[in-house]
Formats: structure tokens, sequence, C-alpha cells
């Protein structure tokens, strides 16, 4: 399961009920943020999150409503905040971007408190724990290099405790050896098989973040059967030309991409204040009706579809 929390859910500028973007994904002692719009250190208080383990940053894409709050949350955790360590993750260019904003405003030639990782990463695996990774993937968004991230837990075979009594197997190391998917030796000498208790293989959660996109065509099989997909919608349908000219997708668009890579819920971010909310939802569901527009610290629950 990941949880996910909606920091900023505003495009472009914040409005008076929505900031900047910005969430955060957690799952088990793992969290992650992704993107950091102006204004997201007070988000992370108001939410109550709090800034402890809140030390990996994924950035989607260099555009300065993404990234400007990097410098405020730097200069925080100079002064305030005890942390061993900041990782910044995002295609080159972003980085680039990022290096520049923390290096040459907020740090001036001063050392920051703690190591500061800025890491230019390009598509495919970006990180593995024990039980999920976490893959970048490529997004077009108006000449912007830009980057989608895949959380997958890992799969597993559950064990079956009927058929592990049925057998004589006693509690203990025997049935953590089975679990992990090794033959146990039991006491009594028998060797028992992880097959004889692992039921079928069940796979794991599928959650899958993109930032803004002017297309989806390319999007669809990254998005293949996500439990959760959170995706932009800046615009409605009826400025679908203003959409395109600008590299966003409209409410139906990503409707239209929840629907062809079959996932099961949508969320919606990246809202316009242009619009009000019921008409983006509405078009969306009109759609794909398990469709949800976040608002700032809505919180998800994103767990595997039918449990």
């Amino acid at each position: 399961m990941f949880e996910v929390v909606f920091l900023g859910t505003s495009a472009s500028a914040p409005s008076a009920k929505r900031n900047l973007p910005a969430l955060v994904v957690k799952h088990d002692e793992y969290r992650f943020l992704i993107d950091c719009g102006e204004g997201t250190q007070r988000q992370i208080l108001q939410s109550g999150i709090g800034f402890k383990r809140l030390n990996r940053i994924l950035i989607t894409h260099g555009h300065l409503d993404h990234i400007l709050g990097l410098a405020g949350l730097l200069s925080t955790f100079m002064r305030w905040e005890s942390i061993e360590e900041l990782e910044i993750a995002g295609a080159a260019s972003a980085i680039d971007r990022i290096r520049e904003l923390l290096y040459g405003v907020v740090l001036r030639g001063t050392r920051p408190p703690m190591p500061v990782q800025l890491h230019a990463i390009e598509p495919g695996l970006y990180f593995e724990g024990e039980d999920f990774t976490i893959t970048a993937f490529p997004v077009h968004h108006r000449g912007a290099e830009s980057l989608g991230y895949v959380f997958d837990e890992k799969g597993r075979r559950p064990f079956l405790p009927d058929k592990a009594e049925a057998l004589g197997i006693p509690p203990g190391p025997w049935r953590r050896d089975l679990v992990d998917g090794r033959p146990a030796t039991l006491p009594d000498g028998r060797i028992i098989q992880p097959e004889e208790v692992l039921g079928d293989f069940h796979p794991g959660t599928r959650l899958v973040v993109i930032g803004d996109s002017g297309e989806t065509d390319s999007l669809v099989e990254f998005c293949r059967g996500a439990d959760a997909l959170i995706i932009e919608s800046t615009y409605l349908d009826e400025e679908a030309d203003m959409a395109k000219q600008f590299g966003h997708l409209t409410a139906r668009r990503s409707a239209d991409l929840a629907v062809r890579a079959g996932v099961g819920q949508l969320l919606l971010t990246h809202i316009s204040r242009r619009y009000r909310e019921k008409d983006v939802q509405q078009e969306a569901q009109e759609v794909f009706a398990n469709t949800t527009v976040a608002r700032d610290f809505d919180t998800f629950q994103v767990k595997r579809s039918g449990e």
C-alpha cells in the first residue's frame, strides 16, 4: 500500500485554496516528496507531516512552479531542522536549474550543513527497496525534459496457515523460510517446499505520478494497470487548443488516458483557478467514473484494486 498526501494542487500560480505543486508518497518508513513549489515547507507543516525522514525529493521537471520551494526548504533545513542528508533527483536539465537555485541563491559559496546530493537521472530504475521499486519514465511537456514515476510494490505469494497446519509445520524459522521462498527442513527431517504452503502470486500495488504533460499516447504503457494515476488537468476541453499550445492536458484527455491504460483510480491535480473544481471533475467523470479532483491536504491510500 502507498499513501499519498497532496501538499499543492494548483497550476502555475497559487490560488486562495490551492498551493503550487507538491505531494508526498509514503510507503512504510519511506517518504518521497515529489516536486516542491513555492510555499511547500509551510504546507508540510500545516499537513502535520513534518520534516522527519523527508530527505528524498523527486522532481518531474524544472519549471519554476515545481522547484522554487526547494530554496526555502533548504534554508529551513540549514537553520532549524536536523536532517542527515538531502537527495534531489530529476532529469539533467531540472537538476542544472536546481543547482543554480540552491548554490547560486541560497548557499552563495557557503557549504550546506548536511550532504546535498543532486542526481541527474534518466528513464529506468531509480530506487529499489526491500519490497518496492521506483522507475522513472519520459514525459513530454513544452520542451522541458520531464519524468514521471512508477511506484511498484513487489508481488508476493501469500502464506497459507491452514496448509502449514495440515503439514505439521511448527511456528518459527521454518515458516519464515517458506514465506521467503526457501525450502524448510523440519525438526523431524522432512523437507517442505514453498509451493506446498504458498498461494497464487498476487501483484503488488502500482502508483503512477505524472507532472505536466502535453500528450498521452506515450504514457499509456507506463500507466498500464496502475491502481492509481496522479496526473495534471490544467484545462477543460472547451480550451483544448490552448492546452495544446502550452503543453498541458484537459480533464477529458487525462480521463481518456485512465481508460486506455486500465487504471483503477484517477487523481487529478494542477488545477487552474480559471475553472470551478466541480466542472473539472464532471468533465473527467463523463469519461472515467472513478475520478477525484485532489485538494490541498487530501490523503489517499492506494491499494491493489479489489483489496
